[in-house]
């Protein structure tokens, strides 16, 4: 353990030390490095991004984010990583064969729904996605494959059993990424909607009553999506 400790000094890494205490400062100076990361690749962009910058609003060392993620690379792909992973698990269980299709469109849009306060820019992560949409990297479309796309294909497949056909095509996905599309706009369009209806967001129960609307309008594309595959079988 000396030893140990000793090379970690010698590195200028953080020293990995038993007990409870240390690993809640470890868990803590990684949030950090986290939390500041995220603000200024959202701000700056990846390549203009500093470790150095990072590791000194974070108060970390330099040696901290390869101590913690290996590298730059790995640190913004921890950083694009952390709000799919929370959405994730937010949507654990939608596509459960007990739920009705009511059900199931609430669990998708209610952990899909983030709604800024009045007056704030979309969140720092939804920042950080839009400047990657006009930045892309590699970083993204890993994480895409790795855990995104499983998530739209269970998602897909739920459309699939609710609308009746007997696999998922391209019209179901189309229908995914439309359900998915409505949800986003109030994540990254709230300063728009404030402008263009002044009031209609704010008070108390805002967000759950955007939340009801986008269930019914999800319920009738599903209900439209049914009907014409009805109709075309006829």
């Amino acid at each position: 353990m000396k030893i140990n400790q000793a090379l970690d000094f010698v590195s200028g890494a953080p020293a990995v030390q038993e007990g409870s205490a240390s690993q809640e400062r470890g868990a803590r100076a990684r949030e950090r490095l986290l939390q500041e990361a995220t603000r200024i690749f959202a701000e700056k962009g990846y390549a203009r991004a500093s470790t150095r910058e990072i590791c000194q609003a974070a108060g970390q060392n330099v040696a901290a984010i390869h101590y913690y993620f290996g590298d730059k690379a790995g640190l913004y792909r921890a950083t694009l990583l952390r709000p799919i992973e929370m959405t994730n698990e937010a949507l654990a269980g939608f596509d459960d064969p007990g739920l009705t299709l009511e059900q199931a469109l609430r669990r998708v849009m209610s952990g899909l729904l983030c709604l800024p306060q009045a007056g704030e820019p979309p969140d720092v992560e939804m920042r950080l996605y839009l400047r990657e949409m006009l930045e892309p990297s590699d970083s993204l479309q890993d994480i895409v494959v790795q855990h995104i796309m499983p998530v739209h294909q269970r998602m897909v497949a739920m459309l699939a059993r609710h609308t009746g056909a007997s696999e998922p095509d391209d019209d179901l996905h189309q229908l995914a990424f439309a359900l998915s599309a409505m949800v986003h706009d109030y994540c990254m369009s709230r300063p728009f909607m404030d402008g263009l209806a002044p009031g209609l967001l704010h008070g108390e129960g805002a967000t759950e009553r955007v939340l009801e609307r986008l269930v019914g309008f999800g319920l009738a594309l599903v209900n439209h999506e049914r009907a014409r595959r009805a109709g075309r079988s006829v």
